[in-house]
């Protein structure tokens, strides 16, 4: 008890003189390991890009810059134009955007969150030849417009406003109302909160080419069941906040698309089939390559078929041109549409031959043909070039734990060449229009990410964006065993990647605890060769107190292994997972003798929080301790995007559903549990851990339950709250999985 005490009393102790050692205070409440930030590029033809820059005039303001691809650096915007009327300071630039010809930008600034991201704010127009600077939506009250965007002859801007969409002149006048309606319930040119977490849809609306009309989302949540959550941190009385929450198998919103008239005037809806509130979604829509068709994505309501239509803005009628369909899910198409020859033709990720490959398909239906081929997945297609004849991706056929740039032919023939040199690790690219340069960062296990611009396809360095070299050398100074990367045998002929973290200067005759790090989901990839960030310092720091820490794939995760690999999972989520997690833990036991089959601890968060529980539940006999972060114990208490993807609708199969929540097995507890979630959580609701606690007490179950007051699914609102969470996780492992060799 004395040793464990002394342990928590150094974990929360003041930063440590010592650079080989880490504490809470260094990882979670200083600026060791703060790193350089890299620029946000936006580009431009040639090679040459915008950014921001600290402005000389006024401290902490930044300048526009436009970055020639030599480096030549040009002021387009100073930071003292910015300065709106009777204000002192510029204004804070928390995005931009220029249209054609870099006369006009609009900036974005006073931003708000909304559920996850900053999408509300202050938009502003500036206009270089003028000098003008106005501020977009009148009476408007602060931080209430979202999406701004210049049309693209730069003569208009359009923005979202009380849910309802409008353009208005940039060179000042009064704006035009595009939709009527918008409300609380009817949402003009955004989404509602499931489209928006689980399809990543938030701005729901598009300039046509020729800037005549705009194309949006229109979402109905009328007739949608809602969830309230309380916050008693702000006032005398608890305020309430209600909003529409779609669980597994209710109905969710109405969708529709439309197409308005830049100048207003009534919206053409598009004749998409099927209702959107019991049987189909509409997650993608865009202008097809042109201003008199859109591109739209339709998905079934279990996810199993995509139907990709080309619609016609005049009359609203549509036609299938492609169909998509798989015996579990398919993924919305993410990649970017890319329309080549003249428009005939377009590009289209498919896992129909087992792999995730890229495809051309012709606009008119007569043909489909495969791009990339082989045993390997195209993570990402990263940039086409038609005039070159080329097309570039990430992947890594060899080791799934890593990510690579290739380039092949894009009419298929030849074999792919890889781009990156022979660096290990995870290369991340953003390309330039022309593909002759790139926005290269690279990072491995325990090593931060450097960023630099280099020339393709040599793969030169250029200049170095963001060197992160004081931070490199502060992380070479920590006291830490070689990591690995490792493979389980799960049983079956099946190998699950991981990675370990020895203790520091630990003793291989010794035995020390093991604490794995689980998500799981098919959501996320865990094992992988890239820097980690505060978590990958807080899990460094325990292994200086001596601990292991160890992370697997289980089948099921976004792993580029193939489709067989990730539909694993379908209708089993949480119970092949859970299986494969405990059978890697054994076999990594027996692989590594000096982990301590007596001391296993295993934690998570969110998904990785339910594999907490599941784990402690199903597999007491390998996991003694568990500290599940908001879980979702209940499948059905989720919402219908996510859960029904990967488990079939509630109706069709309960019986899954109940044997995959880890609270149909609470009973089989028999280690430590501590639970941690936020009451402020609309993601994944505080009510389900209330419901596990129920059950619990009902079980006579010990366990711990800390409730964040008000925060959301990230935990990380308000000071201190980071540092406080993981000093609380830290302090029990400390007491419940004592640290250290026996």
């Amino acid at each position: 008890m004395c040793r464990a005490l002394l342990v928590v009393l150094l974990a929360a102790a003041p930063a440590a003189a010592q650079p080989d050692k880490l504490t809470l205070d260094r990882v979670f409440a200083s600026d060791d390991f703060r790193g350089d930030a890299p620029p946000s590029i936006h580009w431009l033809d040639g090679g040459a890009y915008t950014t921001t820059r600290p402005a000389k005039t006024h401290k902490g303001a930044r300048d526009i810059v436009r970055v020639d691809a030599a480096g030549a650096e040009e002021v387009l915007v100073p930071a003292a134009k910015l300065i709106p009327p009777g204000k002192t300071e510029p204004l804070a630039i928390h995005g931009y955007e220029f249209a054609p010809g870099l006369d006009l930008v609009v900036v974005y600034t006073n931003s708000a969150r909304v559920w996850r991201r900053n999408t509300r704010g202050d938009y502003w127009t500036y206009r270089r030849s003028t000098g003008q600077l106005a501020k977009l939506g009148g009476d408007a009250a602060p931080a209430t417009l979202m999406f701004a965007k210049p049309s693209p002859d730069g003569t208009r801007v359009g923005y979202v406003r009380g849910n309802d969409l409008y353009v208005e002149p940039a060179a000042g006048g009064a704006a035009v109302r595009l939709t009527a309606g918008g409300s609380e319930h009817v949402i003009n040119g955004t989404f509602d909160w499931v489209y928006e977490e689980e399809f990543a849809c938030r701005d729901g609306w598009r300039w046509s080419p020729d800037g005549k009309a705009v194309a949006f989302w229109q979402l109905d949540t009328r007739g949608m069941k809602t969830f309230t959550i309380p916050d008693g941190t702000d006032g005398t009385y608890p305020k309430l906040k209600t909003f529409a929450y779609p669980r597994t198998g209710e109905r969710n919103a109405l969708c529709r698309v439309g197409v308005v008239p830049a100048v207003g005037g009534p919206p053409r809806w598009l004749d998409i089939p099927g209702d959107t509130r019991t049987d189909y979604y509409v997650p993608r829509v865009e202008w097809a390559g042109n201003s008199t068709e859109l591109v739209v994505q339709r998905v079934n309501r279990l996810q199993n078929a995509v139907d990709v239509m080309l619609a016609d803005a005049a009359t609203g009628k549509v036609r299938t041109v492609l169909t998509e369909r798989d015996g579990a899910w398919l993924d919305v198409q993410d990649e970017p549409i890319e329309w080549i020859g003249k428009g005939a033709a377009f590009t289209w990720i498919s896992e129909r031959d087992g792999w995730r490959h890229l495809y051309v398909a012709a606009r008119d239906g007569s043909f489909f043909r495969r791009v990339t081929g082989g045993n390997f997945d195209v993570i990402r297609v990263v940039h086409v070039d038609e005039a070159a004849g080329t097309v570039d991706f990430l992947a890594s056929p060899e080791n799934a734990t890593q990510q690579y740039l290739y380039r092949t032919a894009i009419d298929g023939s030849g074999t792919p060449k890889r781009l990156t040199p022979d660096r290990p690790g995870w290369h991340d690219y953003d390309i330039a229009p022309g593909g002759k340069v790139a926005v290269h960062t690279h990072s491995a296990f325990g090593l931060p990410p450097r960023t630099e611009l280099v020339s393709l396809p040599d793969h030169k360095t250029v200049r170095v964006l963001a060197a992160n070299d004081k931070l490199r050398e502060t992380v070479a100074k920590l006291a830490r065993a070689p990591a690995e990367f490792v493979r389980a045998d799960v049983g079956g002929g099946v190998r699950l990647d991981g990675w370990l973290m020895p203790p520091a200067g630990f003793d291989p005759a010794k035995k020390y605890p093991v604490v794995f790090h689980v998500y799981g989901e098919p959501a996320g990839q865990s094992a992988t060769d890239r820097w980690g960030g505060r978590n990958y310092l807080w899990h460094l720091m325990l292994t200086q107190q001596g601990y292991a820490v160890a992370c697997f794939d289980n089948r099921g995760t976004p792993c580029p292994r193939g489709r067989d690999w990730r539909k694993a999972a379908y209708r089993k989520v949480g119970t092949l997972a859970s299986a494969d997690q405990a059978a890697a833990a054994r076999d990594l036991l027996k692989q590594r003798p000096y982990l301590d089959a007596s001391r296993v601890g295993v934690w998570g968060w969110s998904g990785g929080g339910s594999m907490t529980l599941n784990q402690l539940f199903r597999h007491p006999d390998v996991y003694h301790t568990g500290m599940a972060v908001a879980p979702v114990p209940d499948m059905r208490l989720y919402d219908t995007i996510y859960q029904e993807r990967y488990m079939g609708l509630p109706a069709d199969n309960a019986a899954d559903y109940k044997h995959g929540s880890p609270i149909t097995h609470a009973a089989g507890l028999k280690g430590n549990l501590l639970l941690v979630h936020g009451t402020g959580d609309d993601n994944c609701h505080y009510q389900g851990v209330e419901l596990l606690a129920d059950r619990l007490i009902e079980l006579n179950k010990p366990f711990t339950l800390m409730p964040y007051p008000g925060r959301s699914h990230s935990i990380n609102e308000g000071a201190n709250t980071s540092r406080h969470l993981y000093a609380l996780l830290t302090r029990y492992l400390t007491a419940h999985l004592p640290a250290g060799p026996r």
